[in-house]
């Protein structure tokens, strides 16, 4: 398990200035995702993750019911520099690292979700050798 930080900035409309909010999500890898994240992440490494919303609900030794969300990782694709990412080798690009994606936990898994996020291509396969230095825009999220 990692957590990440997402920042969005805004500008404020009655003063005017630039705003940050910054949110921290708790990440759950699996299986060969895990072992790749556990050996590649480092604190500071930019990362993109797919996954879905996970919900726990437990009760804390006061017996107050307590809530946690977290994303569970489908897919991983590592962005940035490749220096510093311990044995990760190879030429320095600039760009994009690996796409890494956790194996299939059911065969029908990957038949249960919907057709329009089957057909998005994966950032990997549009944007990996441009080294997202052509992207200006805010993201929406």
């Amino acid at each position: 398990n990692v957590t990440i930080a997402t920042t969005d900035r805004y500008k404020d409309k009655t003063s005017g200035e630039m705003k940050e909010i910054t949110e921290w999500h708790r990440v759950s890898f699996f299986g060969r995702l895990a072992e790749i994240a556990g050996q590649y992440l480092r604190k500071g490494s930019q990362v993109y993750v797919e996954g879905s919303l996970r919900t726990r609900k437990w009760t804390d030794k006061d017996g107050i019911e307590k809530y946690s969300t977290e994303i569970r990782a489908d897919s991983m694709q590592m962005l940035g520099s490749r220096q510093g990412m311990g044995g990760a080798g190879g030429s320095d690009d600039g760009g994009a690292g690996g796409g890494y994606e956790a194996p299939s936990r059911a065969p029908a898994a990957a038949a249960a979700r919907p057709p329009a996020a089957a057909a998005r291509p994966a950032p990997a396969q549009t944007k990996a050798a441009s080294g997202f230095d052509d992207m200006d825009d805010d993201i929406p999220f």
